[in-house]
């Protein structure tokens, strides 16, 4: 999705090959799915995009308890994709939709999402990809960044050095062109929920190469 990794955090990506961790129940503790979709203040009937599901942990618990919404499941790693369609097979979640995050579904999903969350991925992406992340709004819409915070101590996640402090993501996110309009401390994460500005908007509007007009159908590679 991006090549420029300017103002990214942790140095490396996360490694699909530690899957299994995104999966650990224990997640849903420190970080409760109800508060989050609290935060989230999903309109009726809309388009959500869990944006870097990963395996899809919050998308299908969001997807359950929120039949009404379209989730759009996106990321970039074809492998995470491939484990969230195996858990979707079972049909438990029939409003979910994987995509995979190249310039061809990015440019799909052009302001469609009256809401986005964004979940342990700000300490991951350049500010290109951060600034892109508003391209996929609808004129009212909102994002909610929720990462590891790296003013706490903590026994699980990323090195504190790899992470955002809050008051350290809320002025990445503001330079970038994002307002705040929000925020949340939680065990081991800050929440911020964020509209995007003009120029931010304007910034994101780059253009993206896709072989058609129409939303591609959910694929995974």
């Amino acid at each position: 999705m991006e090549a420029d990794r300017s103002g990214a955090r942790q140095p490396v990506r996360f490694d699909p090959r530690q899957a299994a961790r995104l999966d650990d129940p224990a997640r849903f503790a420190y970080l409760p799915p109800a508060g989050l979709f609290f935060l989230l203040d999903a309109p009726q009937d809309a388009v959500v995009i869990d944006f870097g599901t990963g395996t899809g942990a919050y998308a299908i618990r969001l997807a359950k308890a929120r039949p009404d919404l379209t989730v759009i499941a996106l990321d970039e790693q074809p492998r995470m994709l491939r484990l969230l369609q195996a858990k979707l097979a079972a049909g438990s979640a029939p409003n979910v939709r994987p995509f995979r995050a190249d310039n061809r579904g990015l440019a799909a999903l052009r302001a469609c999402a009256a809401r986005i969350l964004a979940l342990n991925v700000l300490h991951e992406l350049g500010d290109d990809a951060v600034k892109r992340i508003a391209a996929l709004l609808t004129a009212r819409g909102r994002v909610l960044f929720v990462d590891w915070n790296g003013a706490v101590e903590r026994p699980v996640g990323p090195p504190r050095q790899h992470v955002y402090t809050p008051a350290g993501a809320v002025g990445r996110l503001k330079r970038l062109g994002f307002k705040i309009l929000r925020k949340r401390i939680f065990r081991y994460h800050y929440a911020l929920v964020c509209g995007a500005g003009r120029e931010v908007r304007a910034a994101s509007a780059l253009p993206l190469r896709s072989s058609s007009s129409r939303r591609p159908s959910p694929r995974t590679s």
